[in-house]
């Protein structure tokens, strides 16, 4: 099986998954964590450019998961995160990772976080190498073996 392939199929089971769980994710914590992960995905490579930032908004926007929440509210928790991430990536990332900590207490959240992430991070068909790296060090905040995740 092609890499896109397998990569298009990975994020579709992750979606599959995560929408099983909906009713169990609706948390402040998951919601926190979630969005810092999603902008953790988004800065991978240490920039964002706008149509990147808009594409990750879009994908935040129709996640059926997401949904428990006010979409206002995640549009302003994904742009202070990133906005975090674009001034100083390297100190933006340690808060961005407290955030991501947050979900920790409960390992079903936790799970969704990292499933949220691979979901982002494979939207665009290039669940790049930078992309992989920034979830995998989430599963590390988490206390998740990113070989679960297959990262």
């Amino acid at each position: 099986m092609a890499l896109w392939d397998r990569l298009k199929e990975s994020a579709s089971t992750m979606q599959t998954q995560l929408m099983a769980k909906k009713n169990d994710l609706k948390s402040g914590a998951f919601r926190d964590a979630s969005m810092a992960m999603c902008a953790l995905v988004a800065a991978a490579d240490g920039t964002v450019d706008p149509s990147e930032r808009q594409r990750v908004a879009q994908l935040i926007a129709i996640n059926e998961v997401l949904r428990n929440f006010d979409a206002a509210d995640l549009q302003r928790r994904f742009d202070e995160n990133l906005g975090k991430l674009t001034a100083d990536f390297a100190f933006g990332k340690v808060g961005v990772l407290q955030e991501i900590a947050k979900a920790k207490k409960k390992p079903a959240e936790a799970r969704a976080v990292i499933q949220i992430g691979i979901v982002i991070g494979g939207a665009d068909g290039d669940f790049d190498k930078a992309e992989q790296a920034v979830v995998r060090e989430a599963c590390f905040t988490l206390g998740l073996p990113p070989h679960e995740f297959d990262l």
